[in-house]
C-alpha cells in the first residue's frame, strides 16, 4: 500500500480502486465484510463525488440509498471510513473535521 494512500490514509489516486481494494481497506477500517447496504453507499457516494467533484451532503446519501444516517454510522461508524472504502481522495482539513 505504500504510495497509494496519504497520510490520512484516503486513496492519491480513485482511478486505482476497485473492488477488492475497497474491502482490503474495509478491513483496515475494522469492517469484516462489506454487505450489500455497504456497497450501495460506497458506490453512491463514488459516483456522486467522480460526476460532482464533491463531497454528497449525508442527508442525500441517505435518500438515495434508503438508509437512515444512523444506519450509515452504524454500518461505517462515521462519514470517513466510507469516504475512504470508496477510493476518494482526501476531502480537505475542513471536510476531515466536519466528516469525524
Amino acid at each position: 500500500f505504500a504510495g497509494t494512500f496519504d497520510e490520512y490514509g484516503f486513496l492519491l489516486n480513485p482511478d486505482l480502486w476497485t473492488e477488492a481494494l475497497a474491502e482490503k481497506v474495509a478491513h483496515l477500517q475494522g469492517i469484516d465484510e462489506l454487505s450489500e447496504k455497504h456497497w450501495r453507499v460506497v458506490k453512491h457516494i463514488r459516483t456522486k463525488y467522480l460526476e460532482v467533484g464533491g463531497l454528497p451532503t449525508l442527508r442525500l446519501v441517505c435518500r438515495a440509498v434508503s438508509l437512515s444516517k444512523e444506519e450509515i454510522y452504524a454500518l461505517f461508524g462515521g462519514c470517513l471510513p466510507a469516504w475512504r472504502i470508496a477510493g476518494l481522495p482526501d476531502p480537505g482539513e475542513e471536510a476531515r473535521a466536519y466528516m469525524s
